[in-house]
């Protein structure tokens, strides 16, 4: 059995809460499912200090103690994962992003892959589109396969016409999370995240030392040799531009 977990970052279980419950009946008529609920306004997570001991030493130097790692630890343990969220001044809610800062850590570090992400927005008017395009960046960064959110609206009162069309959302993206949850492959790279790992890993090989927690990580896990975090064969055109993208990424490092 799958297990998925969704966090809520809305203080009302109302709209985005509702839809999330929809999503998992949708989700369940494809699959058994252990279905668990996060709501964000039940954890205590204090706001990031900037102290950068994260990205330097380590996650388990943070100093503050609260609950950031009794998330990571429901995340570590889930196949799949759905960031739902109100939009709020056209960005997510406060309770989400203050999560997503206290996990940027990983994006340093991405650790899940071969699990299911997707994301829920509800709104009043519109907006919506660019929150699950951020999110979806989000979860890539974490390394999760993304499969596309749905936007929904649900400004009150709601019309029967409004009610459908969401049904509808959440269903198409209920069906594109099952596919992804049911083949977890992690997929060939973009060109851009391509980019993004090569020219990162350059620039820590040679502005960083044994002395940075990345660093330390990367030699670990073998990325500074390999083609990407993970085993994945690219054609010949993908490794012509990774080795460009390497020596473009030394370069412009050593010209900092």
């Amino acid at each position: 059995m799958k297990k998925v977990i969704a966090i809520i970052g809305s203080a009302q279980k109302k709209a985005t809460y509702e839809a999330v419950q929809e999503f998992e009946r949708n989700l369940k008529s494809y699959m058994d499912i252990d279905f668990e609920y996060i709501f964000l306004k039940d954890y205590q997570l204090e706001f990031c200090k900037g102290c950068k001991l994260c990205f330097n030493k380590g996650e388990e130097f943070c100093p503050i103690d609260d609950d950031r790692d009794l998330i990571i630890d429901k995340m570590n343990h889930s196949d799949g994962v759905i960031f739902a969220t109100p939009n709020y001044a056209f960005q997510v809610s406060a309770s989400m992003k203050n999560l997503l800062d206290r996990l940027a850590f990983i994006f340093h570090r991405p650790r899940f892959f071969g699990k299911a992400f997707t994301s829920i927005v509800t709104q009043g008017i519109f907006g919506g589109n660019s929150i699950v395009k951020y999110l979806s960046s989000m979860g890539q960064n974490f390394g999760y396969n993304v499969s596309k959110g749905c936007v929904l609206k649900t400004l009150e009162p709601i019309t029967k016409v409004a009610q459908d069309k969401n049904s509808c959302e959440i269903k198409k993206a209920a069906k594109r999370f099952y596919k992804l949850l049911s083949k977890p492959v992690p997929p060939s790279p973009s060109l851009f995240r391509l980019m993004m790992f090569r020219m990162s890993r350059a620039n820590m090989k040679e502005m960083l030392s044994d002395e940075y927690y990345d660093y330390q990580y990367y030699k670990e896990k073998g990325w500074f040799e390999s083609d990407y975090y993970y085993d994945v064969s690219l054609n010949p055109i993908k490794k012509m531009i990774g080795w460009m993208f390497d020596f473009m990424g030394s370069k412009m490092s050593r010209q900092k």
